[in-house]
């Protein structure tokens, strides 16, 4: 029976190399494989992974569940990560051009600068 059935490499990937295709190769027929001491057999499935789930993701599945207007709120998630993409682009975009970024970090090292003056350095300000 083992000669019928033809060996393949999982996924229908390239065959792996012979050393550690003994190791995970899965006959196609569900029969059991045994190659220097290693047993593997394909399952049709059935036995269900019994996992706890995190606590954060319980929190966050109430929380959803409380939740009136989900379209609403969806809507808003996709706004923002859609906002967030664009300004980094623009981030990106700015940080390519030759001349501003030098002209940004003038600008932050002074206000930093007229910062600490007025509000750091004199104790009645502080």
């Amino acid at each position: 029976m083992a000669t019928a059935c033809r060996l393949a490499a999982p996924l229908g990937l390239a065959p792996l190399p012979r050393s550690r295709a003994a190791v995970v190769a899965v006959s196609q027929c569900g029969s059991k494989i045994s190659r220097g001491g290693v047993a593997i057999r394909a399952t049709s499935g059935g036995e269900q992974a019994t996992e706890e789930v995190p606590e954060i993701v319980k929190a966050a599945q109430d929380a959803w569940d409380k939740v009136e207007d989900k379209y609403a709120v969806a809507t808003i998630g996709v706004v923002a990560i859609v906002a967030l993409w664009t300004a980094v682009g623009a981030l990106k975009a700015i940080d390519k051009l030759p001349i501003l970024p030098g002209v940004f970090e003038l600008v932050g090292l002074g206000y930093t600068g007229w910062f600490t003056y007025r509000n750091l350095i004199f104790q009645p300000d502080r």
